[in-house]
């Protein structure tokens, strides 16, 4: 091949949205990817008859697909069918009281008085304004960027975004920060779970991650046909635009050739040559080893990090009663401190454990439960371990029971069949992500450098690549999607120009509509 392509191992949201920004500015684009489908994390499982999402569930930040898919000459709305939702979310106590958090601020604000009283009204609308200065001063300087450090944050936000940065409240972790919104301990819970969605402890955790209820102030949607719709939706935009997909193929290294990445070989023998490659897999995989020595020489970290959280997964066709689901569900535990250090300090599944639940028949306003049995995704949070030890099937069982009993003691009644349910533990997570250990979210954003030590789309290997929620901006869906974007731009550049280390910023609207 006299112009090889850009190789993107891995088709997770990180990979498709490099292939799908390469692609679109006319670079051959080969994407390998070990399963057979696409969407790594973003994935469906059969259970039963019925296919139904098995990751994530939450679509937001929606600009970031807007101008993805404007890269490419499409509009969003023309590729997906998105509604958004006025529920964000129904929470439950086993004390009996519920709380939903509405799209709109105000109605949220009045919902928490109703149960919680005035001063805590009072305390989430100040945690709302809080929480959009921080995500304006973060937006342009540190998730735009290729690889931000606290110097290039302050640069640039210039003279006028200081006063932004002095918010951020870097050094205060996120439980002991809400503590000064809210007196309900319930709520600091709440709101405290936001630390989870980056596979982290609120107890250790920046506050800065206080952000995600600015985020999900500006909108969650609902994606007909599941999340799993969006990457299929990622992989035909990028095919349309000349990138080709080949499924079953398992990179087992990374061909270097005097000092760059020139290629790929797989576990078949089969060696691809490459102009460059995206690694959109964990960046723990390449210290360890499994794609060779010379990544592996270039990727190892003086002191790992601790590895953020895995999950005990429950995919299940099921007939519920009691508790009116939405189709955004948490259960909480009595013993929210508990949880975590069961998990990162003592290894085990949570004896008492915080619960979500996805109901996937059911719109963000049904009360009432559809006929037969329903699709639910329940989700435990977990140690990320499984490449050290194997969980037992009596561990799996008791957390499982205890699992049900909170619902149960929270209101929802599910009756489950073994035949209807799959289970998927931390060890299933390692198979099918090596590297790491399960863990779902790259390393934890504990302390005030997490953020900034996460790997940026230039590795230290030349011609080699990164993308994906291990590396920056950092987990979730629309983060992962702008890490690729990251690491197509940082492609393009360095084809531009012979100045390989010059740092790139992605530039565009920022409208969150």
């Amino acid at each position: 091949m006299d112009n090889p392509p850009v190789v993107i191992v891995g088709a997770g949201v990180g990979g498709l949205s490099a292939a799908v920004g390469l692609a679109a500015s006319g670079i051959p684009v080969l994407v390998l990817e070990r399963a057979a489908a696409p969407g790594g994390k973003m994935r469906q499982v059969k259970v039963g008859p019925s296919l139904m999402d098995a990751g994530p569930t939450v679509f937001t930040m929606r600009w970031v697909f807007d101008e993805l898919l404007a890269q490419a000459g499409v509009r969003l709305e023309d590729r997906l069918v998105l509604r958004p939702a006025d529920v964000l979310a129904r929470h439950g106590w086993d004390d009996g009281s519920r709380l939903d958090l509405y799209a709109d601020i105000d109605r949220s604000a009045e919902a928490i008085e109703a149960v919680f009283g005035s001063a805590d009204r009072r305390g989430f609308l100040r945690l709302c304004t809080r929480a959009a200065q921080v995500y304006a001063a973060l937006e342009k300087p540190f998730l735009r960027d290729t690889r931000p450090t606290p110097f290039s944050l302050v640069a640039r936000a210039g003279l006028r975004g200081l006063p932004g940065l002095g918010r951020l409240s870097p050094f205060n972790t996120l439980w002991k920060e809400l503590g000064h919104y809210f007196t309900d301990p319930r709520l600091r819970q709440l709101f405290g779970r936001y630390a989870t969605y980056c596979g982290s402890s609120p107890f250790l955790a920046t506050a800065t991650l206080m952000l995600v209820a600015h985020v999900e102030q500006q909108g969650v949607w609902l994606v007909d046909g599941g999340m799993h719709r969006l990457a299929a939706m990622l992989e035909e935009l990028a095919t349309e635009r000349g990138a080709q997909f080949r499924y079953g193929a398992h990179v087992d290294e990374l061909v270097v050739r005097d000092g760059r990445v020139a290629g790929v070989r797989l576990a078949s023998g089969e060696r691809i040559r490459a102009s460059a490659v995206v690694f959109n897999g964990d960046t723990g995989a390449l210290a360890r080893g499994l794609l060779g020595a010379d990544a592996a020489v270039q990727h190892r970290i003086a002191g790992s990090p601790s590895r953020s959280l895995s999950a005990l997964t429950f995919n299940l066709l099921a007939d519920t009663s009691g508790f009116p689901l939405s189709r955004h569900n948490v259960f909480f535990s009595n013993d929210y401190a508990r949880e975590f250090d069961d998990i990162f300090k003592r290894d085990r599944f949570p004896g008492d454990p915080t619960v979500y639940v996805c109901a996937q028949d059911r719109s963000d306003t049904d009360t009432a439960p559809p006929a037969g049995a329903e699709r639910l995704l329940c989700i435990v949070n977990a140690p990320p371990s499984g490449d050290r030890r194997t969980f037992t099937s009596s561990e799996i069982h008791r957390c499982e029971s205890r699992t049900f009993q909170l619902m149960a003691r929270c209101g929802l009644q599910v009756k489950t069949r073994i035949e209807d349910t799959v289970v998927t533990t931390p060890n299933d997570f390692e198979r099918m992500f090596p590297g790491t250990g399960g863990a779902l979210y790259g390393p934890a954003s504990h302390g005030w450098m997490a953020s900034f030590s996460r790997p940026g789309s230039r590795s230290r290997l030349p011609g080699l690549y990164l993308a994906g929620g291990s590396t920056h901006p950092g987990p979730g869906v629309p983060m992962a999607a702008l890490s690729g974007r990251l690491a197509a731009a940082s492609i393009l550049e360095d084809r531009a120009s012979t100045r390989t280390s010059r740092p790139v910023a992605m530039h565009g609207g920022t409208s969150m509509r």
